[in-house]
């Protein structure tokens, strides 16, 4: 195990999903916005990040992703409206089948990092999602690995609201300060974490802005999910 969590006396563990478990560590607005260039979607970067910001409000104020939906079921429903939103529709497919391609890669990757964690040290996931996390964590294979999941469209608050750590720390049965919360961003994971008096792992990738985060307020920086073990 990390020499971090075990010299620190951590005895469980809090995952973030989005940015963390999915895509290696990179914001997912920076995800997208590659595949768009590779494949010669006709937008600059400033229309993209409207398009981006756009369909994440649309997914937050509107019941768009129903409990059943798949991850590339999910993912499908934010490229439309980003797509829709610049006029580049006829896109969709490729974009869709190119970004869910690198996810189950990255995925994987993810998840056999935490098969060698599970039976070590308990594990529980908190997530900002829509209602379909269980469906999302089965169709990767992650479904078994979580103590239990805890999600913002369910428990009603959001990252980086305190308290959906909080009930990640109760559900392990421990102190904060004997878990360690691992995450991609440092606003909505590192600092709410460590105002419960949690330890915090960040995966440190690539940001949705160009200002660089202070890796400072962070116990532990990795850059990659493997730097665990």
């Amino acid at each position: 195990m990390n020499d971090y969590i075990y010299n620190k006396g951590i005895k469980g563990l809090i995952f973030d999903y989005g940015g963390t478990l999915d895509t290696g560590g990179r914001h997912w607005g920076k995800v997208l916005w590659s595949v768009w260039q590779e494949i010669g979607v006709p937008v600059d970067e400033t229309c993209f990040r409207e398009a981006y910001v756009h369909g994440e409000r649309m997914l937050g104020r509107h019941p768009i992703i129903k409990p059943h939906f798949t991850f590339r079921q999910t993912l499908e429903e934010k490229l439309r409206l980003e797509l829709e939103f610049v006029g580049q529709a006829s896109f969709l497919t490729q974009v869709l089948d190119r970004v869910y391609e690198a996810t189950v890669r990255h995925t994987a990757h993810s998840r056999e990092v935490l098969q060698q964690i599970y039976g070590q040290l308990p594990m529980v996931l908190v997530s900002n999602f829509y209602g379909n996390m269980s469906v999302v964590l089965r169709e990767f294979g992650l479904d078994s690995l979580f103590q239990q999941v805890i999600e913002s469209a369910v428990v009603g608050f959001r990252k980086p609201d305190p308290r959906i750590f909080q009930m990640g720390v109760e559900a392990l049965a421990l102190a904060p300060s004997e878990v360690a919360v691992v995450g991609d961003s440092i606003e909505k994971d590192i600092i709410p974490a460590r105002q419960i008096g949690c330890k915090s792992i960040w995966i440190k990738g690539e940001q949705w802005t160009d200002n660089a985060a202070d890796e400072h307020l962070a116990d532990s920086v990795i850059t990659d999910v493997c730097e665990l073990l």
